[in-house]
């Protein structure tokens, strides 16, 4: 009895030869009577290493098995006459380079180690090799050690049915041999074929590279190349998968019929958020989840990370080893498909997956075109998703200004209503002060000129004391029920025409007896003409404003120095300035000069009287005006304050 091995072959065969033994086998598995597996390289095309190049077929049923390996030889150099080396027809970049000894030339066969064997423990070793490379992959690795444990020996009538097929087929190849050598091939249709279709997915590229750059929505360029792929391609389906690879990623390329999150998202899985069909019959696969054989392991992720495209001719040889996979596909009326990684930053995104309902061999063209669109389609999307994040800042952004903003105001609001309950408060406290304080001091000065009986020098020092003390509380109380007021919104201005000279001279005459005794001079500059020294503003608060200059001024000036008050106009304003060459201000409390309650920290503070707010009120009453105070200072050279007043008449 002849053994199975001994029908075993290894040997160097022509590659048209190695294909139709391919094709052989194949026949077999058709004519076989019980359940026949076909396994072929295609199987391979999920392992993320690559593999070496190799072909193999493995039949697998209960009468009949047999396992047909090929390993295409290098070739040491180029077989083409004048050893030359023969470009690419299907690279168009050589048509303009092509000699004319390339318009015809001798092709010779590609030549294949080919290994055919029908043992058991052959195949079931091959079974164990591919197990091992498929070992990401668990049901088809348990696959495979099914199928090695169902290896049976092979029918003797099936054996010999084989080896009568094969003779039968050298037999027509010897007489239909050519007789030339070798035929002749004209390359000069492929390469302008392929320079056309070159010039078509340039054309197609840079419509899509035109859109992105003018339109920001993402929905729209994405619906668009999807559909205009499909068509140019001639595609029965063309889709685009989204990952979502963390709990936190939102989805940004959202169709209008995108399913909502799920609490058990998995890692790697995604959704279809885009789709175009050649046909309605065609069934939809938008916003499918995959089922569990259907999600990509870490491995496979990371090929694709790298830019592996994945090219399935037939699922029905590729996916043998995943039923799952395969019953859906088929539901899905897919044949043969064609994956390309969308990659944004090194990052995963999605894939751009190309379906057609019948097996398709898919060009290294057609490759290149689906990875340069996926490309373009990540430059889009990165582009959205920038846009996006800008947004987001932005609206973030604008949400804390204006809650700071509503918060600053509700401050405001709140303070403005306890500044004026406060001024209110001392407005009544000052009304209720000044009564008693206004008999002190009348019956004070009263008991000073009594005429009856001889007041003793203590006496009427006491007496003084009171009376002196009384007037300064009640002006104290006077600026504050002033300040009040003004604060509270309550003070109207009593406007009424009069002279600048008059009342600036009227304001000096009220301090000399004062400056007198303190030994300073004063001094008064008036720069008016006559016919323009008319005011209209109110006379009672301007002189205010200038008593308070005045009298800070002649205060803080040292016995031996000089107050000067000046007075001009510039075009409609008339303008009061006060120098004085006292003791000066520090720059760095100059900001704090025109606040209440005010007194600036300086060697002199404990020497002068004050509550700070003459300056205060001074600042709300020019601003009353409409006007503008400014003060310049030089610490132990004394100050100039200026004030601007509009409504010069005249």
């Amino acid at each position: 009895m002849i053994h199975p091995e001994d029908l075993s072959f290894r040997g160097t065969l022509p590659l048209p030869v190695f294909k139709q033994l391919g094709q052989l086998l194949h026949q077999m598995a058709q004519i076989a009577e019980t359940e026949v597996v076909v396994l072929t390289q295609d199987i391979l095309l999920s392992i993320p290493v690559p593999q070496k190049k190799q072909q193999f077929i493995v039949i697998i049923s209960q009468g009949f098995s047999a396992l047909l390996l090929g390993f295409p030889e290098e070739p040491e150099q180029s077989n083409i006459q004048n050893s030359v080396k023969m470009p690419d027809p299907d690279d168009a970049a050589y048509i303009f380079s092509l000699p004319a000894e390339f318009l015809s030339f001798d092709v010779q066969e590609s030549l294949i180690d080919v290994n055919l064997t029908f043992d058991r423990d052959a195949i079931a070793n091959f079974l164990h090799q591919l197990s091992y490379k498929l070992q990401h992959d668990f049901q088809a690795s348990q696959t495979l050690a099914q199928y090695c444990q169902s290896l049976q020996p092979n029918d003797a009538r099936l054996q010999s049915y084989f080896t009568l097929l094969l003779l039968s087929i050298f037999n027509k190849e010897k007489a239909a041999a050519p007789q030339a050598e070798h035929p002749s091939v004209s390359v000069c249709q492929p390469v302008e074929d392929a320079l056309k279709e070159q010039i078509a997915h340039e054309r197609l590229l840079n419509q899509l590279t035109s859109q992105i750059r003018q339109s920001l929505d993402l929905s729209v360029i994405l619906s668009t190349a999807v559909s205009h792929v499909r068509d140019f391609l001639q595609l029965d389906r063309l889709m685009i998968y989204q990952f979502a690879q963390d709990s936190d990623r939102e989805w940004i390329a959202t169709s209008s019929q995108v399913l909502p999150r799920s609490d058990t998202w998995q890692k790697h899985s995604g959704c279809v958020v885009y789709e175009a069909r050649a046909a309605e019959s065609i069934p939809s696969m938008l916003n499918y989840r995959e089922a569990g054989c259907f999600i990509p392991t870490s491995q496979c992720w990371e090929k694709y990370r790298k830019g592996f495209t994945l090219a399935v001719d037939d699922i029905e040889k590729t996916y043998v080893l995943s039923q799952c996979l395969l019953e859906f596909l088929r539901a899905s009326q897919v044949r043969a498909k064609l994956a390309a990684p969308i990659v944004l930053q090194e990052k995963l995104w999605g894939l751009l997956i190309a379906h057609q309902c019948h097996d398709r061999h898919w060009r290294d063209s057609e490759k290149n075109l689906l990875q340069r669109i996926a490309e373009q389609l990540a430059i889009a999307i990165n582009q959205a998703e920038l846009m996006q994040s800008l947004t987001r800042e932005k609206q973030l952004l604008e949400q804390r200004v204006s809650e700071r903003t509503q918060a600053l105001q509700d401050a405001l609001i709140a303070a403005q209503a306890a500044n004026r309950a406060k001024s209110e408060f001392l407005a009544t406290m000052s009304h209720e002060l000044r009564s008693p304080l206004t008999t002190i001091i009348g019956l004070s000065a009263t008991l000073l000129r009594w005429s009856f009986g001889q007041l003793t020098e203590r006496q009427r020092q006491y007496l003084d004391t009171i009376h002196n003390s009384g007037e300064h509380l009640l002006a104290l109380i006077n600026d504050i029920l002033t300040l009040s007021e003004v604060e509270a919104g309550k003070t109207l201005l009593e406007k009424s025409e009069f002279s600048l000279s008059a009342i600036a001279e009227a304001s000096m005459q009220s301090f000399r007896s004062i400056a007198a005794r303190q030994a300073v001079d004063l001094c008064l500059d008036l720069r008016i003409d006559a016919s323009r020294d008319r005011i209209i503003a109110d006379f009672k608060r301007v002189q205010q404003i200038l008593w308070n200059l005045l009298s800070n001024a002649v205060k803080f000036t040292p016995a031996g120095g000089r107050v000067i008050l000046r007075s001009w106009r510039e075009h409609n304003i008339a303008v009061f300035q006060v120098e004085d060459t006292g003791i000066g201000i520090p720059t760095d409390q100059l900001p704090l000069l025109f606040e209440k309650f005010q007194q600036l920290d300086t060697p002199y503070r404990r020497q002068y009287e004050g509550t700070g707010l003459g300056l205060a009120l001074t600042k709300h009453l020019v601003e009353l005006h409409q006007g503008r105070i400014e003060v310049e200072s030089v610490v132990g050279n004394g100050s100039i304050f200026t004030v601007w007043l509009p409504g010069v008449e005249g």
